[in-house]
């Protein structure tokens, strides 16, 4: 009912998907999808939905402004805001587990190179005469040499998300 409530109301405002899109700030096949069924807008998306088509929100949920009485309008707000608090908490969440793999990545990285440094290429000292020995001491020697190429990366990339994954007060 939602997705041909949203598709009816943006095609009587004369909007394209597109032009729905930019108006609530998601791409074109976010639109699609929604008009299609295979996706709901969380409770955020609904208020700029209704405010980029100009119409309530009950209406886009498929509800008449006629048949609302204010017990059902008070039922209906409520279980909104029960989703509401829903969908926060599953967004706290994530960004909790999210805030804490960068953390433990940057962690992870700083201990191998700490490891690496301390272990100090051991492998240049080992006699590559024994097949087994040459075996791992190459796969030791790229292990290293692609660590230290691109841990530096992995550092700033797991320093920025962690700055962006931290809790706002």
């Amino acid at each position: 009912m939602l997705n041909e409530n949203i598709r009816t109301i943006r095609k009587s405002k004369g909007l394209s998907q597109e032009e729905l899109a930019i108006k609530v700030n998601v791409v074109r096949q976010t639109i699609s999808k929604w008009e299609q069924g295979l996706s709901v807008p969380d409770a955020d998306m609904l208020i700029s939905l209704s405010e980029a088509l100009e119409t309530p929100v009950n209406i886009l949920l498929g509800e008449t402004i006629a048949k609302a009485s204010t017990d059902d309008m008070k039922a209906i707000s409520e279980k909104l805001e029960i989703i509401n608090l829903q969908l926060a908490q599953n967004k706290a969440t994530r960004r909790k587990i999210l805030h804490w793999l960068f953390i433990s990545l940057c962690t992870i990285t700083l201990l191998t190179f700490v490891i690496l440094a301390i272990l100090g290429s051991p492998y240049l000292d080992w006699d590559y005469s024994d097949p087994e020995w040459a075996v791992v001491g190459v796969i030791f020697h790229a292990f290293e040499w692609f660590f230290i190429r691109l841990s530096p990366f992995v550092l700033i990339s797991s320093v920025i998300g962690i700055c962006l994954t931290r809790k706002k007060s």
